[in-house]
């Protein structure tokens, strides 16, 4: 995660806006000081606390995996600390969920991307749109946002009963939870302005595609080894 420059920031405007939510962090093994920050924010806030992984489990779709399993509250929203999700959207999303099982933040705006991330994000969805397609699964038009929510029983289920087929050192958690959504399940769309990263760095790295075709199937896993290979990954 290492986003101690931000994570402050954040816990204090989703406070603000939402004081009556609770606020899970998930770590996946920072060492710039993130988890003793979140620590020490919930000695005085009980609404705010960090769940606690295994640091051999590495991945953020693990982290968020965990995180859906153990939130313990009716519903969820998934986001990122740097801002670049909007705070003050989480609301719409949680909103959405009252006649929605799933609901995926759309980014109308990416303006904030730098050019290889937004080829990069614009490539991954096409990988990851054609494989839904093709399998018949629900898909959305962005799947690679990572700004979602869900109700939790029905995504925790989801998990459960597919997480040994599913990408856990991976990044894009929503791409997985579509692959195996069930039959019905009500999805909804909240779009909302991409903002720029307000401190640290980005993790975006070639690694990313190369885990969205080993999210495809046999053959996209196989992709995925040449590319390792080719690049030296």
């Amino acid at each position: 995660m290492d986003e101690a420059e931000n994570i402050g920031p954040m816990l204090d405007e989703l406070r603000r806006l939402y004081p009556q939510h609770r606020v899970l962090v998930l770590d996946d093994a920072s060492e710039d000081g993130t988890p003793e920050l979140v620590a020490e924010r919930s000695l005085s806030d009980g609404m705010v606390s960090m769940l606690a992984r295994d640091p051999a489990d590495r991945g953020l779709s693990a982290s968020i995996f965990d995180g859906i399993r153990r939130c313990g509250t009716e519903r969820f929203v998934v986001m990122d600390c740097d801002f670049q999700h909007p705070p003050e959207k989480a609301g719409e999303l949680l909103a959405a969920l009252d006649s929605n099982d799933l609901a995926i933040g759309v980014r109308t705006d990416r303006a904030a991307l730098t050019p290889f991330r937004s080829f990069s994000s614009q490539v991954a969805h096409l990988i990851a749109h054609s494989y839904l397609w093709i399998n018949g699964q629900p898909t959305s038009s962005d799947i690679m946002t990572g700004f979602f929510g869900g109700r939790t029983e029905t995504v925790r289920r989801i998990v459960e009963e597919n997480e040994d087929r599913m990408e856990r050192r991976g990044f894009k958690a929503l791409f997985d939870l579509l692959r195996f959504c069930p039959p019905g399940m009500a999805i909804a769309e909240v779009e909302f302005e991409f903002q720029p990263r307000r401190g640290g760095v980005s993790k975006i790295s070639p690694l990313v595609i190369v885990s969205i075709f080993r999210q495809c199937g046999r053959g996209g896993r196989a992709a995925a080894r040449l590319l390792e290979r080719a690049f030296g990954l």
